[in-house]
């Protein structure tokens, strides 16, 4: 299958994608290439790509930007390789002969197997979410009634398996919540959540700004669970190379995990 074939694959499924604006495209590399062996990860890192290189892939599939801008350059593609580093992740890119395919808009509101369906089934509330919002990127999840320490402590147990061992806590932890907010990467405001009757939001680092989302919600004594971006979407990744293995014959598709390049340091 050529790289352009699988790419059509996705947004032929996708309704909602305007293909005029979409980010989902080949980034970089041939779009006639055959294609066998695919890496998929959140992040097309300087690492990722290295390793995709080492591992003779044809095509790396990632869900963010591979130059560090939301539309890798589109429209000024000369920019790729106007940094050091991003000179030197083209180079080698270039000299592997690999192809970086995105799949950010089709992923992130694909039914049920999705980035947002995936990270309310790891974190153990299923992928029937009993309402949409948020354009269907926020998602509601209605669950026996339990106390917020207890639900933050449960999620903390599962994003510990991926690389966030902690989690950040807005509210009193003896409250009781069951009207459950779940969202993705930018797409967790807490105010659409409580637009939807959540009586708690599930966020990322990356979709709330502590003096704005997370002060308001504070303020109004909404409780927050916040998480990092990366976290609340690597279970999606699991699920696209799992859909890649299932849905596309001839293709060998492997997961590379990314996990947070920072780390925490107690005093």
């Amino acid at each position: 299958m050529r790289a352009i074939e699988i790419l059509e694959h996705f947004l032929s499924r996708a309704p909602w994608v305007d293909r005029t604006k979409t980010v989902d495209r080949i980034i970089i590399g041939n779009p006639d290439k055959a294609v066998r062996r695919v890496m998929v990860t959140w992040m097309p890192s300087l690492d990722a790509v290295e390793k995709a290189a080492a591992g003779g892939y044809d095509l790396l599939m990632c869900h963010e930007p591979v130059f560090y801008d939301h539309w890798d350059y589109k429209e000024r593609p000369e920019q790729i390789a106007s940094t050091e580093i991003g000179a030197r992740k083209k180079a080698l890119i270039e000299e592997a002969g690999l192809v970086i395919l995105r799949n950010h808009d089709v992923w992130d509101r694909m039914p049920d197997v999705g980035i947002p369906y995936a990270w309310a089934d790891f974190l153990g509330f299923g992928r029937k979410p009993v309402q949409l919002g948020g354009r269907d990127y926020m998602h509601r999840y209605d669950i026996k009634p339990v106390t917020l320490g207890d639900l933050a402590r449960r999620v903390s147990a599962r994003t510990a398996t991926i690389g966030e061992p902690f989690v950040q806590v807005v509210g009193d932890d003896s409250v009781m919540v069951s009207k459950i907010g779940i969202g993705t990467g930018c797409a967790t405001d807490p105010a659409v959540f409580r637009s939807m009757g959540c009586d708690l939001s599930i966020v990322s680092d990356d979709g709330t700004s502590y003096w704005r989302e997370i002060q308001q919600a504070a303020d109004e004594g909404h409780p927050v669970i916040r998480v990092h971006h990366g976290t609340s979407e690597e279970p999606g990744m699991a699920t696209l190379a799992r859909y890649v293995n299932e849905n596309l014959a001839g293709l060998r598709a492997d997961h590379l995990p990314h996990r947070p390049v920072f780390h925490t340091v107690r005093a």
